[in-house]
């Protein structure tokens, strides 16, 4: 069984690493692990295999599991679609570089334990969670989906993580992204059809309302390819989940040179994600506050460093802008 170190990340100066099973990843491991100790930070170790033998669990809430859904209940399994190209420590590959893990299944899978469900989890591309849905080839989206008016039209969300976002620049980088001005006459990569991108979107109305030049958007399908673009010099900044980010700000690979929250210039958050009207947000609510509840939510999170991102309890279909 193969195991990577991941210290705790938190958006406050945490560290999270994830390092492969060879003699100079494991003394760059140390190395980290020394830094995080001086630090304060507490270091935990995650196992990669698709076993994931240090997933948190909770127990079935019969109550929760009543108010599934007949046809869902019928097969006794809930389908989940993740995006599991990324990285850590959202959805990424397991060692066998086919199961789909990470804190978004871990969630997931809490879901499914308290409703008494056996979680299959389906690895989706993020353009096609919402054809899918609409589809029936799953019946639950846990992939970072944040809750937006637009969303609120055609699906029902049980919130369970705030939604921060992070403009990554190469190390040692002098930019500093606050707001709509501080992105005048940049090349910002994005993804297509995200929260992302509706924000760049406004804040280049804004900024062209005042006679200014508007950022440039490049759109890309996966944060590994806007790293190697941000890297090689193509893209000025990335615009992506603040989990990420922070990940790859503790490689060493980026700094984080500005936040922003999903929803702006209102609060947002991520949520599991369902067809409305199905009734399944109902058990999936209640799924998530038995989790919240016994504690295994909290440990969930603090198991992948995004504790700072906890909420206090699931809340569907929020108000947006609240």
């Amino acid at each position: 069984m193969y195991r990577r170190s991941l210290t705790a990340a938190l958006a406050l100066g945490s560290v999270l690493v994830l390092a492969a099973c060879t003699s100079s990843a494991q003394i760059e491991s140390d190395q980290r692990a020394a830094a995080a100790s001086s630090s304060g930070t507490t270091a935990v170790v995650i196992d990669t295999s698709p076993g994931q033998s240090h997933r948190v669990h909770t127990d079935q809430d019969e109550k929760a599991g009543a108010l599934v859904p007949a046809d869902v209940a019928a097969d006794g399994t809930l389908t989940v679609g993740v995006v599991g190209t990324g990285e850590p420590p959202l959805g990424f590959l397991a060692d066998d570089n086919s199961t789909v893990v990470g804190s978004e299944v871990d969630i997931a899978s809490l879901v499914a334990e308290s409703l008494g469900l056996r979680l299959d989890v389906r690895n989706i591309s993020w353009e096609q969670w919402p054809l899918s849905l609409q589809s029936g080839d799953i019946e639950a989206v846990f992939s970072n989906v944040g809750v937006n008016a637009d969303r609120l039209k055609l699906f029902d969300f049980a919130t369970y993580r705030q939604g921060i976002m992070a403009f990554t620049a190469v190390p040692d980088s002098t930019l500093k992204i606050k707001g709509p001005e501080d992105i005048t006459g940049l090349t910002i990569a994005v993804g297509s059809g995200t929260n992302q991108e509706r924000i760049l979107l406004d804040w280049n109305k804004q900024i062209q309302a005042k006679g200014l030049k508007p950022a440039t958007l490049e759109y890309y399908q996966n944060a590994s390819d806007a790293l190697l673009a941000l890297q090689a010099g193509r893209i000025d900044t990335f615009l992506g989940p603040n989990p990420n980010a922070v990940y790859d700000e503790s490689l060493g690979k980026i700094d984080i040179v500005g936040t922003v929250n999903a929803g702006w210039p209102n609060t947002t958050y991520v949520a599991a994600t369902v067809l409305k009207g199905t009734g399944l947000i109902d058990a999936v609510e209640a799924g998530l506050q038995h989790a919240f509840d016994d504690g295994s939510y909290a440990k969930t999170l603090a198991r992948w460093g995004l504790s700072d991102e906890a909420v206090d309890k699931p809340v569907v279909n929020p108000p947006v802008g609240s």
